[in-house]
């Protein structure tokens, strides 16, 4: 008996997933073409609806590039404004540096032409002085000479 209850378990079991198949019911050829047809027509739909949205996309980026380019325009515009201005103002700068160069050597050159001036006349100063204390010199020692001889011919002090 337990060969045969064993036996009756393995078939019932075993044959258990055969009676959880459902049957289909059948459809027909026109029917499967009608649900692709409407299938067909809804993925072409979608597609021109994605096709439109990109499209709509494409012309919002193309304009916002477009924008930002303007914008970017703009800017260089400005910056080469900023650029001419300074450029100006290094011309100015440069033709005051050499405003002030040629004031420098404009002074320099008085500077030098009156510290020539000023050590001629301290040259020829020291030369007339030379020669003047050489003049002074010689006259001394001619008074001297001269006092020399006069005190040999004037008689002593006493005697007259």
């Amino acid at each position: 008996m337990g060969k045969i209850l064993l036996a009756f378990f393995l078939v019932v079991f075993t044959t258990a997933p055969v009676f959880a198949v459902q049957v289909a019911p059948r459809i027909s050829d026109r029917e499967i073409i009608d649900k692709l047809s409407a299938l067909d027509a809804k993925i072409d739909k979608g597609i021109a609806n994605l096709d439109a949205k990109i499209d709509k996309g494409i012309a919002n980026l193309d304009a916002k590039i477009d924008k930002e380019i303007a914008n970017v325009r703009g800017d260089i515009k400005r910056l080469e404004a900023g650029q001419t201005a300074i450029d100006k103002r290094f011309d100015d700068m440069n033709r005051r540096i050499d405003d002030v160069k040629w004031m420098l050597g404009l002074f320099i050159t008085i500077a030098l032409i009156l510290l020539g001036f000023v050590l001629n006349m301290q040259w020829q100063m020291q030369r007339k002085q030379t020669q003047m204390e050489t003049t002074l010199e010689t006259q001394k020692d001619e008074l001297a000479f001269i006092k020399s001889l006069i005190e040999k011919l004037l008689p002593p002090r006493g005697l007259l």
